[in-house]
């Protein structure tokens, strides 16, 4: 699966977007892999008579399987449109601060205080993808003058 994601993102680079003929080639490769996946890990059926165990239950891989069939749509939306990027990374960039902040203090202490640090991160996050200095922008912004896109 990951080669043919990865085949899809170099032919969706070369021509944006790629001829049908070859999204309709695609979706049928993917379609097979699924279903070649399924054919090789079948579901397990539940276990009767064990004793449940706390937490949080380990995600099987016909269970991840079933993920990418019904979310298909989603997983190949970067194929049918170039705003939509290949990969997660500045999602996570953006939420990793926050987490960090968990982790150091715990929590946050109000709600008020949580909402204020989402628009600060927010604010520093689309001065950085605007490539407008971080500084320059701070100071405008208390100045009167914030950075609007």
């Amino acid at each position: 699966m990951s080669t043919l994601l990865l085949e899809i993102k170099q032919a969706v680079e070369k021509t944006n977007p790629p001829p049908s003929s070859q999204l309709e080639t695609f979706e049928k490769r993917y379609d097979e892999i699924v279903k070649q996946g399924f054919n090789v890990n079948p579901r397990e059926p539940p276990k009767v008579g064990e004793d449940k165990k706390r937490g949080r239950i380990k995600q099987t891989l016909p269970f991840n399987l079933i993920r990418l069939k019904d979310f298909k749509s989603q997983v190949l939306a970067f194929m049918y449109d170039s705003s939509v990027p290949f990969d997660n990374n500045q999602a996570e960039r953006d939420v990793r601060m926050v987490k960090i902040k968990q982790k150091v203090s715990g929590c946050f202490r109000t709600i008020e205080g949580a909402e204020q640090f989402g628009r600060a991160r927010a604010y520093i996050s689309t001065d950085r993808k605007n490539a407008v200095n971080i500084f320059n922008a701070i100071k405008d912004a208390f100045g009167g003058n914030p950075f609007i896109p």
